[in-house]
């Protein structure tokens, strides 16, 4: 099992008939966070124990389990989500941190600022827009 930290009060703030969800999501508002993303959830289960998230079953694909990681946890009242990750290594992950941008993250990990369009990709649909990433939000990054 993979323990990935977020920042608890950075994320997005899930809605549900107008108002704001609790402190801490539901497992209900959560894979419906998950639909609204496109993101398919067969196969898989969400639980929730307090400000962690549990993430268990076989994803359509090793990519879909990672955005599904990081689409729970970049949500408003997770500080953590816990994982099996079974095919391929371990996924990489990076939280942003003030002064960021796409271009700085790529030319640190993946070794040319050129690449941020591969991190944008990799993180779609929870990313909108290149230019639009937040301190504390955690982002995919493809190896």
């Amino acid at each position: 099992m993979g323990l990935w930290k977020f920042a608890k009060a950075a994320g997005k703030k899930l809605r549900r008939g107008g108002a704001a969800e609790a402190a801490t999501p539901e497992p209900e508002a959560l894979k419906e966070e998950l639909a609204e993303l496109g993101l398919d959830a067969t196969g898989v289960e969400i639980k929730v124990a307090g400000d962690k998230v549990v993430v268990e079953g076989n994803a359509v694909s090793a990519e879909v389990k990672e955005k599904i990681i990081l689409a729970v946890g970049n949500v408003d009242g997770v500080a953590e989500v816990e994982a099996e990750v079974t095919e391929g290594p371990e996924p990489v992950f990076h939280t942003v941190v003030r002064g960021d941008t796409l271009s700085a993250i790529a030319k640190r990990t993946l070794g040319n600022a050129n690449r941020f369009n591969e991190i944008f990709e990799a993180n779609r649909p929870m990313l909108s827009h290149p230019d639009k990433i937040f301190p504390g939000q955690v982002l995919r990054i493809p190896q």
